[in-house]
């Protein structure tokens, strides 16, 4: 699916932005649950798990590989790592069994049993270890099924579905796939989850999912054959068959194809600023405790669109990341405020390095998201009461950072 990696969601998810740096020699590469789990607890299951059984597990799985970030950091409380490692297992089996399966319906087969699993939790049964380890967490932290089956869908949708049309077709997308993470956490997290605060995590969210698209723009194409830029904001002829073809000779396809789908990504970052700034009321407005946590979240979020920027938008050859030096600094800013106190600094912004010789003169022409404009209060009403809305208008502002965050 994807490859967040890093909406929230994805922070909980393999390779994703999460919580604190290891070597990278600590953990195994990624094997996947169908290699190494389905036959003991796949649909043939017959082994019965117990809660001890279960959590113990779950912690396994997730810190049984190398992650950018560990789920189970010290930011995680203590008495909430368990409910994380549900969650990060339950995210990591759809995952694999959506994208490790070897063919659509295959996966779709093994999405159906895993979907039948929660509808069994929904019940009050359970009997795979991730779902008794999970029907705990549900309990005792009275969390909503629905982002849980939203999850599922998401993954589901992508067996069937590889392109999309517009721009609104992919933010749909991320209101399945990312979305309910944020929710998740927070609910876990013992936050106020009103109305404003999950809009600013829809918004957090969904920037997530979408700058792991634009990163992934070449690692979705070589490993899924997917594209999740949308065709409405661009022009670019014969797309696809060019994207492939300098994908494959390692530089562009013709004179022009590499220009193109530079604009292009610089189109599609400038629209994920605007969900970043909207979702910015999402750090101040959770507890003390949890707040080093959603802001290493959304700081690694927003540091990886900026690399796109300072990559100069090359993502259909390249997958700019966040540096070793980059990502302990994050951290540790997070970690001393979590147990200092230290106020946390300002979230990082657009680049203030970019070089943009090729200006978009044809930005106008593509929908754009009026989100960067909302106030809080406007953008949870205009989620809550119309979720499958997207405003467009036109800009041709361009956003530079006044406070940009260089360690």
């Amino acid at each position: 699916m994807i490859r967040a990696q890093a909406t929230l969601r994805h922070a909980l998810r393999p390779g994703n932005v999460a919580l604190y740096p290891r070597s990278r020699g600590t953990f195994p590469a990624h094997v996947s649950v169908l290699a190494a789990d389905i036959s003991r607890f796949g649909p043939s299951q017959t082994e019965v798990v117990g809660l001890d059984t279960a959590r113990a597990y779950c912690r396994g799985l997730t810190l049984g590989r190398y992650e950018n970030f560990s789920v189970l950091s010290p930011l995680v409380p203590v008495d909430r790592r368990d409910d994380f490692a549900a969650v990060y297992a339950f995210c990591r089996w759809a995952d694999d069994l959506g994208d490790e399966a070897g063919s659509p319906e295959r996966a779709t087969e093994l999405l159906a049993w895993w979907r039948g699993e929660f509808d069994r939790l929904a019940a009050g049964e359970a009997r795979h270890p991730v779902f008794v380890a999970l029907r705990e967490t549900i309990a005792q932290r009275r969390l909503e099924l629905t982002p849980f089956s939203d999850l599922i869908s998401a993954f589901e949708l992508d067996q069937v579905k590889s392109r999309y049309a517009t721009w609104d077709e992919v933010v749909g997308y991320c209101r399945l796939s990312a979305n309910p993470v944020g929710r998740i956490v927070l609910a876990l997290l013992g936050e106020r989850c009103d109305d404003a605060q999950l809009a600013a995590s829809d918004a957090v969210c969904t920037a997530l999912q979408l700058t792991n698209h634009w990163q992934d723009i070449k690692r979705d194409w070589v490993e899924r054959r997917r594209i999740y830029v949308p065709a409405d904001m661009h022009d670019i002829a014969d797309f696809e068959a060019r994207l492939e073809h300098t994908i494959a000779q390692g530089w562009s396809s013709d004179a022009t194809f590499f220009a193109e789908s530079r604009r292009l990504v610089r189109r599609l970052v400038a629209q994920t600023w605007d969900y970043w700034e909207a979702g910015e009321p999402l750090v101040e407005s959770v507890s003390p405790r949890a707040r080093p946590l959603i802001w290493l979240f959304a700081a690694g979020g927003r540091s990886v669109l900026r690399n796109i920027e300072r990559w100069n938008c090359e993502t259909v050859l390249e997958r700019p990341k966040l540096s070793k030096p980059r990502k302990a600094w994050l951290v540790a800013r997070a970690a001393m405020s979590a147990q200092f106190g230290w106020r946390l600094p300002l979230l990082p912004g657009p680049s203030m390095w970019i070089v943009d010789p090729e200006p978009d003169a044809d930005a106008a022409n593509y929908p754009t998201t009026r989100l960067a404009s909302h106030s809080t209060s406007q953008f949870a009403s205009q989620v809550v009461s119309h979720p499958d809305a997207v405003a467009q208008e036109t800009s041709g502002v361009s956003r530079v950072s006044a406070a940009e965050q260089v360690p």
